[in-house]
């Protein structure tokens, strides 16, 4: 068995969509980013990606690649679910955390896992998904962006 973590932030920004694990948030503001922007996704598939020993997702994925601009980001988490089947490992668990301070998540909780799930390939119960403020401290605190934590269980296929 191998354990990985993950770790992504990106700033808020004008004009763009609010995309968490896959879920179209009603924001006034999105996250910035190459691809989605979504934080959440980005997260757990580092964690992936750390547990194969394979690198980051910056180095599968690069942002000055062209194919990757505005790429939904569970398209690329199928992509590393797929590397890891490949390389004979396969996903048992996984556990994300959210820190924003706006908006709240807790009403898109299920749907993110759901939609990372079958990105995955795994059964909803193998994705938890968990939001948290800062309690109005640091860059997300002053709501300038939004972080997201990962770790995963992988197991031999």
């Amino acid at each position: 068995m191998r354990i990985g973590h993950g770790y992504d932030v990106h700033r808020f920004g004008a004009g763009r969509p609010l995309v968490l694990g896959g879920v179209h948030v009603p924001c006034d503001r999105g996250l910035v980013g190459h691809s989605d922007a979504d934080v959440v996704a980005h997260a757990l598939m580092d964690a992936i990606l750390g547990a194969l020993r394979a690198g980051d997702i910056g180095a599968l994925f690069p942002d000055t690649d062209p194919a990757y601009a505005g790429v939904d980001s569970l398209v690329l988490m199928a992509r590393v679910a797929d590397l890891a089947c490949e390389r004979g490992w396969k996903v048992v668990d996984a556990d994300c955390t959210i820190a924003a301070q706006a908006p709240k998540l807790a009403g898109y909780r299920e749907a993110m896992r759901k939609n990372m799930a079958r990105a995955l390939g795994v059964s909803v119960e193998s994705v938890g998904v968990k939001a948290t403020t800062t309690e109005r401290l640091g860059f997300v605190g002053r709501e300038e962006g939004i972080a997201a934590w990962a770790v995963v269980l992988l197991d031999r296929a």
